[in-house]
């Protein structure tokens, strides 16, 4: 064979190879390469790259499955006996312990309860035992292109977390999580995380993977953001009396009616709370029974972290049997 003929078939050799890759650049659905023309068009990323992280996701069926049927959606004395049980609690008492010193500079500097963090952080990982096992990229791109019900959100949530590693120096393939794509001890999005943790082991970095006090400090930043307010009550127990409670309990899971507007429609307030204080109006399932309840501002604090109400109860309720237990 001919020189002239072996560097033709070189030659068409490599143009087949140009071509098997360009091919392979452009098998992402469409909705994905939308995503990587955004993150190259607002933050400057390089679409090649993002095309080829994204290649190597693995879109998993099993987070779908989790999201459309989450624990909270148990009868709330179900879901309290899984959480507020005697394990969870001393483990509480036990990590309360170890790091007195960070919760209570994080109760001073942001007026938090310690007991709330304690309980949120034993809510969320059993004390950073269990942080999730998945790829966050995984967890996240499998939301945010397979989940139509919440795919532009955790969209969103994808594009901060390319964002959040790139700015901390780490690779996206590397971080495990939740299959919500929840981070580290305190399971933040990676939207929390960028916006709310805070280095508070004085080290240089935003940990929430390996510090326990920067989750204790980034809990604490979390819940003053959102407007807890110290000493203020957060679930006050109540009956209907003579009230029709049913376009009450409509109204959201927001406040929106005072302590007074409920006491002149006939609803029996149980514990001592300010008139003008605003709450709204829940039932939760007891082992006996239904039993109306009244979450007033910090209640709703406690809800932005979980939207769930059976959520925001099993937080609140651990913190007062750790508290009471630490105090013993």
């Amino acid at each position: 064979m001919s020189r002239k003929a072996l560097l033709f078939i070189a030659a068409a050799g490599m143009l087949l190879m140009s071509w098997s890759v360009l091919a392979a650049e452009s098998v992402l659905r469409p909705e994905m390469e939308a995503f990587i023309a955004h993150m190259q068009t607002k933050h400057g990323y390089d679409s090649a790259g993002l095309r080829k992280l994204l290649q190597q996701v693995q879109l998993r069926p099993s987070i779908i499955r989790a999201m459309s049927a989450p624990s909270t959606a148990r009868p709330w004395f179900e879901y309290r006996r899984r959480i507020v049980d005697p394990v969870r609690i001393e483990n509480g008492v036990r990590f309360w312990r170890e790091n007195a010193a960070a919760l209570e500079r994080a109760s001073g500097e942001f007026g938090v309860p310690a007991e709330l963090i304690v309980a949120t952080i034993g809510v969320e990982t059993l004390y950073g035992r269990n942080m999730g096992t998945l790829k966050v990229l995984d967890a996240l791109s499998t939301l945010a292109f397979d989940y139509p019900p919440r795919a532009e959100y955790f969209r969103g949530e994808l594009e901060e977390y390319l964002l959040l590693t790139r700015e901390a120096g780490v690779r996206p393939g590397t971080l495990r999580g939740s299959y919500a794509g929840a981070i580290g001890i305190p399971q933040f999005l990676p939207s929390s995380y960028r916006k709310y943790a805070v280095d508070f082991d004085g080290d240089g970095r935003r940990d929430l993977v390996d510090s326990a006090a920067d989750a204790i400090g980034s809990i604490a930043n979390y819940y003053r953001s959102f407007g807890w307010k110290k000493g203020a009550p957060t679930i006050v127990s109540a009956e209907p009396g003579e009230a029709d409670v049913g376009p009450i309990l409509a109204g959201g899971i927001r406040p929106h009616i005072t302590i007074a507007e409920l006491r002149s429609r006939g609803v029996i307030v149980q514990e001592p709370v300010d008139d003008t204080a605003e709450a709204t109006v829940f039932y939760v399932q007891t082992d006996a029974g239904p039993k109306l309840l009244l979450g007033l501002n910090n209640f709703y604090v406690i809800t932005r972290y979980n939207r769930s109400i059976n959520y925001a109860m099993a937080v609140w309720e651990l913190a007062l049997a750790v508290k009471a237990a630490t105090s013993r």
